[in-house]
């Protein structure tokens, strides 16, 4: 059942609407709602709706909740996935006004780093690599062209980067293939430069529900704007308090944009929480009420008010990992506790290594988000590049990959005249293997490999236009070698089977999202929208994960630690003006609680052999102190705490050391 606020936000259709829908208040169920309103009461066509979401996860799941709401017809005819999945589908479509080819490829991270990295002087450190990647794609995000960044460049390392953007994209060109910015970038640019196009896609898309909207970056704003236009039939769900991606290009004025570039624009405030107790909303809501709101909320709750929020002072890193290990095995034992429904949050990837080392030393069974993407693993990216090189020849990253795995005696001395001849021919690589009068300018054996090389795809490609994509990648394995390849060359037997099974998954992945006709380069596209978040469902283990990680989830019982100056908030965001942003990051970390909170800080640092003394984090101050326990205040309290940690940890090692 709906509440007064989330009922006007389902039934307001006459004029563009914000919904600034705070932690826990039930957007999802506003947005699922608010499409079965669309399609059942206002009768638009399912098929002229979109919702547009963050992660392929949270497009699933909202796809799922509206089926339940929905025929199974409209359902199906609704277009629900991320931003750079509707990106794709534009250009797929319209892949002639966007100056590509049909069957173009989606490069991964590694394609474009290492274009970035030919590109770049020679000799350039990693670091600088790094930052010249970050400028090219801030300078995409914000829906620049090569010439339009080139001008706007304003220090020398942008000019550099803006240089390399012009060779990259041609580089790109010639290879039929664009990266994931441009998934965002090239619908844009045709959009605004095209009339026929836009009016032919704002009758396509007649409403739009964006989810997360405080996430989008210049061009996603720009993107609905174009497809939008001044009637403005769009709900825009987010909540400037989460908005924790800046790093990535997020531009939380966008919220305010809006009121700006649609006048009529209604807003709408979700403050009723559905998740937390009240003493863990008061020290959110109390916690960011020290950051500036256009549009200020205040979040209530009908749950008890719930136990006081617990501040640990810890020895080190490596004690505060014991202490926190203990307290979830303390909950688990004494209290029956899920371990699935435990979290530990923490500000940096780094900050996991003691706490796995404790866990697992306290039988503490766990899943650790953020760990390397399924899709990130040798085998099944090398296995993706020869399904994109079947379906799309031009593609030069894929051809370089795999043309020597399994090995085939091809050096890069050979590889590099290749290039240089298919340059001069202006084609491929593939193609130009194709050629007798090419061939016969390169050593006998190299040679004979590549035509080989080159038979084989051709009739790979000759299958892939009858057989179904797992069909295809079970044929590829077979008649490249390449499984073979991966057996002779892994003689660990357990490491080998793992990625003889990733293999095997990848096949079963194109099964299952096989649907009616489509080839296995669109199923290939589809993949490379995907991350490692999407297929990370563990099982009953305590969560770890970064605090961006945990945006959307929720836990009955949830650790933060790390909670020191330094750390939380990163002394690098507070150089560089960006305590809000942390601030809000603490927040988010807040409201994942939905029973109890425990926040932990280390009063010690070792950093490079020396130790550096900690003050807690300044946000610690900024919570209502009588909603606190801070340790040592309550000797009693703090005493049996202790001891039902103790107990259970030396529980966990006797067991262990029986061998139990």
């Amino acid at each position: 059942m709906l509440n007064p606020q989330q009922l006007a936000a389902v039934e307001h259709v006459e004029s563009p609407l914000l919904v600034l829908a705070g932690a826990g208040s039930g957007k999802t169920s506003v947005i699922t709602q608010k499409i079965a309103h669309l399609v059942q009461r206002r009768k638009l066509p399912a098929s002229k709706v979109a919702a547009i979401t963050f992660t392929n996860k949270a497009a699933r799941e909202m796809r799922e909740r509206v089926g339940k709401l929905v025929s199974a017809e409209d359902s199906q005819a609704l277009t629900v996935c991320t931003f750079h999945a509707l990106g794709l589908k534009f250009l797929q479509i319209e892949h002639d006004r966007a100056g590509l080819r049909r069957g173009f490829s989606v490069l991964d991270a590694d394609d474009t780093e290492n274009i970035v990295k030919e590109l770049a002087p020679k000799g350039v450190k990693p670091d600088v690599l790094f930052g010249l990647r970050n400028l090219l794609s801030r300078a995409k995000n914000s829906g620049l062209s090569p010439e339009e960044a080139l001008a706007a460049a304003r220090s020398p390392r942008e000019l550099e980067a803006a240089t390399i953007y012009e060779m990259y994209q041609q580089r790109l060109a010639a290879f039929n293939a664009v990266d994931f910015d441009d998934l965002i970038r090239l619908p844009l640019r045709t959009l605004e430069s095209n009339e026929e196009c836009r009016n032919a896609w704002r009758e396509r898309l007649r409403y739009l529900l964006v989810d997360e909207y405080q996430d989008t970056n210049d061009a996603q704003y720009r993107l609905l704007k174009a497809l939008s236009g001044d009637r403005g039939n769009f709900t825009c769900v987010g909540d400037d308090d989460q908005s924790i991606y800046a790093w990535r290009g997020a531009n939380p004025e966008n919220i305010d944009q809006l009121g700006k570039d649609w006048p009529t624009l209604r807003v709408i405030k979700l403050e009723q929480n559905y998740r937390c107790g009240k003493r863990i909303l008061r020290a959110a809501n109390q916690l960011i009420a020290n950051n500036p709101h256009l549009h200020t909320k205040k979040l209530w709750s009908e749950h008890p008010e719930g136990a006081p929020i617990r501040i640990i002072e810890c020895k080190e890193a490596e004690h505060e990992a014991e202490r926190i290990a203990g307290m979830a095995a303390t909950l688990a034992e004494k209290h029956k506790v899920r371990w699935h429904d435990i979290a530990i949050l923490y500000r940096g990837n780094f900050q996991a290594r003691p706490l796995e080392k404790a866990l697992r030393l306290a039988r503490v069974p766990y899943h650790l988000t953020g760990s390397m993407s399924f899709l990130d693993r040798a085998e099944v990216k090398d296995l993706l590049c020869y399904l994109r090189l079947l379906t799309n020849p031009s593609d030069d990253a894929a051809f370089l990959r795999v043309v020597n795995i399994p090995k085939r005696e091809i050096g890069s001395t050979t590889l590099e005249k290749l290039g240089q001849i298919a340059q001069t021919r202006h084609c491929s690589l593939l193609e130009a293997t194709r050629s007798d009068s090419v061939l016969k300018q390169l050593t006998p054996r190299p040679a004979a490999a590549l035509a080989s090389f080159s038979d084989i795809l051709d009739e790979l490609r000759s299958a892939s236009l009858h057989e179904g994509a797992a069909d295809l990648v079970e044929r590829v394995l077979t008649r490249t070698n390449y499984a073979a390849h991966v057996a002779g060359t892994t003689p660990d037997p357990a490491l080998r089977e793992r990625r003889l099974g990733n293999l095997r998954e990848l096949a079963d992945w194109f099964r299952a999202m096989q649907r009616g006709g489509s080839g296995a380069g669109d199923l290939a596209s589809q993949l490379a929208l995907l991350n490692h978040a999407d297929r990370d469902e563990p099982g009953n283990e305590v969560r770890m994960m970064t605090l961006h990680a945990a945006k959307g989830l929720e836990f009955r019982f949830v650790f933060i630690v790390g909670c020191e100056e330094g750390t939380l908030p990163h002394e690098g965001a507070i150089d560089e003006g960006r305590a809000d942003e942390e601030r809000r990051l603490m927040y988010v970390g807040i409201t994942r609680a939905k029973e109890l909170l425990t926040l932990s800080w280390s009063s010690k640092t070792k950093r490079y052999g020396e130790v550096h003394n900690n003050q807690p984090s300044r946000f610690l101050h900024e919570l209502p102190q009588d909603d606190l326990h801070w340790e040592g205040k309550d000797p009693e309290a703090d005493k049996e705490a202790v001891r039902e940690t103790a107990e259970s940890h030396m529980a966990k090692i006797a067991a262990m050391l029986a061998g139990g």
